[in-house]
């Protein structure tokens, strides 16, 4: 049996240089100081390899892991107890001695519409340029409005702004949470409906990564967990995990929570958006673990032609 102190002494979180990961390493640090008012919570900010490679999509480069490795190094280092992470960029298998402590509550998971010219995106004329780094907003941006044109838009949130206002495409698609914890909420002409831009796994969520080498970091962490955000999550992630998800996939999956029932979509696209398959499904968690749902789903989208376009992803990469 492990014996686990009440308070720890020290708290270091890893995290990204970004404003937006630095927003929610503060908003992590500020949770964790309330919680253990004895404890010294300090930020261990550094540059990943994401971060720092803008000429290239995620999907060319490795994926979100890029993201996330440094951070990990510096955990398994000892330099750093915990890593905080937006859910949708970490992948959807850690490494062997990492796991996810605790997923906070989600914020708004819509992807947001910004534009310094155009309300939304079906007030664009044809051939008008979209900025996206996510070829899961691309896919559904094509399905829907085919003679807009998407370009690469990399970088972090001010970057992206910066790039749009000076001029390298007529809008851009970046995800509502981000805007709004940095204050930017007001950059947002039109939130985009769940059922037009199906989310990535996790977005908008909040996650904790630590490593299993000292389990009382893991229980003290666990503390910030919101069970009913976790489990959408969860299912979530397990979608993307039964189709091999990676930044090469188009893929979606939100869940929303109505007791013990959860309802959960899936969506899987060719990277041109000419084919789109979706699936749902709604069931008891009393029944069902979010993992299984999530699987559940998975099938649904392999029988509904998602199997054909995966093979066709995996033959062009």
């Amino acid at each position: 049996m492990i014996h686990v102190p009440a308070l720890p002494h020290r708290l270091a979180i890893a995290t990204r240089q970004s404003r937006l990961a630095l927003w929610q390493a503060g908003h992590v640090q500020a949770r964790l100081a309330a919680l253990y008012p004895a404890a010294g919570v300090g930020l261990v900010p550094m540059t990943t390899r994401g971060d720092e490679i803008l000429d290239r999509s995620l999907a060319k480069i490795g994926g979100k892991g890029l993201f996330v490795k440094e951070l990990e190094v510096a955990m398994a280092e000892g330099r750093a107890d915990l890593a905080v992470h937006s859910a949708k960029d970490v992948p959807m298998s850690l490494p062997e001695g990492f796991v996810i402590a605790a997923i906070l509550s989600r914020e708004d998971p819509r992807d947001a519409f910004v534009s310094n010219r155009f309300a939304d995106l079906a007030s664009m004329p044809a051939g008008s340029a979209i900025g996206t780094s996510s070829v899961r907003r691309e896919a559904q941006i094509r399905e829907r409005f085919p003679h807009l044109r998407c370009v690469p838009l990399r970088g972090n949130v001010d970057t992206r702004l910066a790039k749009l206002d000076a001029g390298e495409c007529d809008a851009a698609i970046l995800a509502t949470a981000g805007l709004q914890r940095l204050g930017l909420g007001h950059r947002i002409r039109a939130r985009l409906s769940i059922t037009d831009s199906l989310p990535s796994p996790g977005q908008g969520a909040l996650a904790i990564e630590v490593a299993t080498t000292d389990p009382r970091i893991e229980h003290w962490i666990a503390a910030l967990d919101d069970a009913p955000t976790a489990q959408c999550v969860r299912a979530e992630r397990a979608v993307s995990r039964a189709l091999g998800g990676s930044c090469q996939v188009p893929l979606g999956a939100h869940a929303t929570l109505d007791g013990t029932r959860l309802h959960l979509r899936g969506l899987l696209a060719a990277a041109d958006g000419s084919r789109v398959v979706r699936a749902e499904v709604v069931a008891d968690l009393a029944d069902a673990s979010p993992e299984a749902i999530g699987e559940r789903v998975a099938d649904a989208l392999r029988r509904e032609g998602g199997a054909a376009l995966l093979a066709a992803i995996g033959a062009g990469q």
